[in-house]
């Protein structure tokens, strides 16, 4: 009786080995992931998304996730071409478009591609001058998307955007920008005033010709000049004699 339990009892527990190693060979991928299979240590194959069978004890899988990844670069001491120490930060898009790749090629791809983006960013950076940190961010940000996406292709990665979030500037070189800007608004004030100035002094000088080649309209602008002087006051006006010669039709007035 005692054996036929026993018997009994290992059947059990054999049926739930069985039953275990069954479960544990089955693996369920989502759309977006990829399993990297290895068999006896050598790469197999990429399988899924859906439902993945693997043997156990000789099979393992590596999930990858292919969705898009955002990550945080961390603030970056960046001296520009023009000696100026600024600190800049970012934000990295980038996915797996070669599970295989971003397995066997690097040891974390995540944490290489973090330390490789600070790397572009204060290298990339290092070649521009301060003013095109601040004026030209679209295009400093394809030039650092290029030069990432170039060193992680060996690894599988695609790396698509890239943007610059802060450039941090101490304050003196917030003042001097300051300084620079008035600067220039100053400057621009200056050619504005000259460009009306000149512009005036034409329409004045064909203004004069005009009036040269006719007395009478030179006479009645001198008569609405001398009317707005005296405004609503009581003032004397003396007219010179060409004048009066010219309201009295060029004759001359008797002694």
């Amino acid at each position: 009786m005692s054996y036929e339990m026993g018997g009994g009892l290992l059947i059990l527990i054999l049926t739930l080995l069985v039953l275990l190693l069954i479960a544990s060979s089955f693996r369920i991928l989502r759309e977006y992931q990829r399993g990297v299979v290895f068999m006896l240590g050598r790469f197999w194959r990429v399988k899924g998304p859906g439902l993945v069978l693997l043997i156990p004890g000789v099979q393992q899988m590596v999930r990858v996730d292919l969705r898009t990844v955002v990550m945080d670069v961390p603030s970056q001491d960046v001296i520009s071409h023009d000696n100026v120490s600024v600190k800049v930060n970012a934000v990295l898009y980038f996915r797996v478009v070669d599970p295989e790749r971003a397995i066997i090629q690097v040891a974390n791809f995540l944490e290489a591609t973090s330390q490789l983006a600070q790397t572009t960013l204060r290298s990339v950076l290092g070649k521009h001058e301060l003013d095109e940190m601040l004026a030209e961010r679209e295009r400093l940000n394809l030039d650092i998307q290029k030069a990432l996406d170039v060193q992680t292709d060996g690894w599988g990665i695609k790396v698509s955007n890239v943007e610059i979030k802060h450039v941090d500037l101490n304050e003196s070189m917030i003042r001097a920008i300051a300084r620079q800007a008035e600067a220039e608004r100053e400057r621009r004030a200056k050619i504005i005033h000259a460009e009306g100035e000149l512009q005036a002094s034409e329409k004045l000088l064909g203004a004069a010709r005009m009036l040269a080649q006719q007395p009478e309209a030179m006479q009645l602008r001198y008569m609405q000049t001398l009317t707005q002087i005296a405004g609503d006051k009581s003032s004397t006006i003396v007219f010179p004699m060409d004048i009066l010669q010219a309201l009295r039709g060029g004759k001359t007035p008797p002694e």
